[in-house]
């Protein structure tokens, strides 16, 4: 997402100044182009030998140097990104007050692109009204300023005040400024992960989907720039981009009333939850006691969420199921394409090589309504999602 990014890193005088060291050799790796700024203080902290190694950029510190004028102008222009992190209260006072007395200040005030700041201070200097008052005209003036952690701070005491870590401001510039467009305006569901079904208080039937392939398609599909709604039958599925609405579901029920609350609104329908067939007749409200040899349960079929989608599911909307087979996988999957009437099926074949379930890696088919069929080989679930967002923008 930050591939060819252009983007100003300024450094201010802050212990926490170590920490842009990392964020620097993060933006590099993510495939941007850095270049660094520091105020004089901050080379009591960092060095710049450091910082143009990891770079591959010189290092601004002063407007004049080497009886040379460092251009302010052409730096703000370039850049499509500028961060300041660590952002100290003298810094922070000078950028509201429009200072203009070192490099730093003078690009900030050059630069038109969008201004990043994330504080760095102890508590008492974090909650004291001036400091308030200033980070409320630097908002109002336009910036983006990354909230403060709790926790250790430099004088030894527990706190607000710690600056964000280097992989939390990576994702907040990632969220927040690098989103593509195609899919903009464009509302996606997904479903992912098992579904459990009572048995008694203390008992259900499941699988072992753990849902990391429904959550790396929310990523891939919001990275695109969609609205994606997540339903989850594991709680413990988390997406590390705050944008993404995870709606936890627990029963086949569960997931169908909630596919039915917000299936109309969407543009794409991807169902790749793994949805039990069966549930209880009648669950038991006690415990069950182990009195006998054998255990007899009755159970009944849960409703067809995929097929009532697919029955009720407009010409624009998008209806995209998942199969996973291991026997007869490509018969059995165009059976459910047709039957279901879904645009798309994506099929898993469990095999040696291919474990699918609780597994990072995975290797699919897609087979389109035409009975055309495209095969992603093994990777990982967040590359192949990827692949499969790319691939369903070309057959838009």
């Amino acid at each position: 997402m930050l591939q060819n990014k252009k983007i100003i890193v300024g450094i201010t005088g802050s212990i926490a100044a170590y920490k842009s060291i990392i964020l620097v050799r993060l933006l590099i790796k993510e495939g941007a182009t850095v270049k660094v700024i520091l105020t004089p203080n901050a080379v009591n902290f960092v060095s710049p030998l450091v910082l143009s190694t990891l770079s591959k950029n010189k290092v601004g510190i002063e407007l004049f140097a080497e009886n040379e004028w460092e251009n302010h102008v052409a730096l703000g222009l370039w850049a499509d990104l500028m961060i300041i992190a660590p952002l100290t209260c003298n810094t922070l006072s000078k950028l509201a007050l429009g200072g203009c007395d070192s490099l730093l200040l003078a690009t900030y005030l050059s630069a038109r692109c969008p201004i990043i700041v994330a504080p760095a201070m102890d508590e008492d200097m974090w909650l004291h009204a001036s400091i308030q008052k200033n980070l409320k005209i630097i908002e109002n003036n336009g910036n983006h300023i990354i909230q403060v952690n709790n926790g250790e701070l430099a004088s030894g005491l527990f706190g607000l005040g710690r600056m964000a870590e280097p992989e939390e401001i990576l994702l907040y510039l990632k969220e927040n400024f690098c989103r593509k467009s195609e899919l903009t305006g464009q509302k996606v569901m997904i479903s992912a992960g098992p579904t459990k079904e009572k048995i008694d208080p203390v008992r259900y039937i499941s699988n072992y989907s753990s849902g990391k392939m429904g959550l790396a398609l929310a990523e891939a599909f919001y990275e695109k720039g969609a609205e994606v709604l997540l339903i989850s039958g594991n709680p413990s599925l988390k997406s590390k981009y705050k944008g993404i609405k995870i709606l936890y579901i627990e029963s086949a029920d569960d997931l169908f009333e909630a596919c039915k609350l917000n299936y109309q609104s969407m543009d794409y329908l991807i169902m790749s939850a793994a949805v039990a067939d069966y549930k209880m007749l009648n669950v038991e409200h006690s415990k069950i006691k182990k009195n006998n040899q054998n255990l007899h349960l009755e159970l009944t079929k849960t409703i067809d969420i995929l097929k009532f989608l697919g029955d009720h599911k407009t010409l624009k909307q998008t209806l995209i199921g998942f199969a996973l087979e291991t026997d007869n996988a490509i018969e059995n999957a165009i059976i459910k394409l047709t039957k279901k009437n879904l645009n798309f099926i994506i099929l898993n074949e469990i095999s040696e090589n291919n474990k699918c379930f609780q597994a990072d890696e995975n290797e699919v088919i897609i087979i389109d309504k035409n009975l055309v069929q495209t095969r992603f080989e093994l990777q990982s679930k967040a590359q192949l999602a990827i692949k499969i967002v790319d691939y369903f923008l070309l057959k838009k």
